[in-house]
């Protein structure tokens, strides 16, 4: 990595804790504070949620046609998706024992909290439930392929890739045959010395 790249990732670094500190201040504004992953609302805001609830009749009243209709297709999708779930859970299970790799926690990236919000009628909370789910999941497979890839083929592309994973801006550049030869091992215990479980971003759970 160039003093330049290195710069800019110390720059997106220190971004993101600003955006932390005001992500932070705006709970405060909305009433709610996490304390060990226990979402706890103000008295008076979780009273004004209640509020504003929308019964199933008037939802239902309110949705289209269309929307009815595909709910059906779209919940469908469940079924591969935990199958995707549990066969990429024994993968790293087997495969990343055997090569030493840290694990990939999933209640780092999957996280089921907001159904606890007041605001929610039982549909809006199930849409919330499957949405964390599934998008949960594709971040965890996500950590674990770029987990799998910096150990095998830490090479960048050759065409521009969009949105690419957290590891990749540090990965060799594409045509440079002599580091790959004497870097992969190094991009492999980097990764073997990283800890089980990563908490940068720990998601948060419990009631209003």
């Amino acid at each position: 990595m160039t003093h330049r790249m290195q710069a800019l990732a110390s720059e997106i670094v220190r971004l993101q804790a600003e955006l932390d500190q005001e992500i932070e201040r705006r709970r405060k504004v909305l009433g709610w504070t996490l304390k060990e992953r226990i979402v706890e609302f103000e008295h008076g805001v979780a009273i004004e949620h209640r509020r504003l609830r929308t019964g199933i009749v008037s939802f239902l009243a309110r949705s289209s046609l269309a929307t009815i209709l595909t709910a059906p297709v779209i919940y469908s999708l469940i079924l591969p998706f935990l199958v995707i779930d549990a066969w990429v859970s024994l993968y790293q299970a087997v495969c990343f024992r055997a090569y030493g790799i840290p694990r990939v926690r999933r209640s780092d990236y999957i996280a089921f909290d907001r159904q606890h919000l007041r605001y929610l009628n039982w549909i809006e909370a199930a849409n919330c439930l499957y949405c964390g789910y599934v998008n949960g999941l594709i971040a965890y497979i996500r950590e674990i392929a770029s987990r799998t890839e910096q150990y095998w083929c830490p090479i960048k592309h050759a065409l521009r890739i969009t949105d690419p994973h957290r590891r990749y801006h540090e990965f060799l550049e594409y045509g440079d045959a002599d580091g790959y030869r004497a870097r992969l091992q190094e991009f492999r215990r980097r990764l073997q010395a990283e800890p089980e479980a990563r908490a940068d971003h720990p998601q948060p759970g419990g009631g209003a």
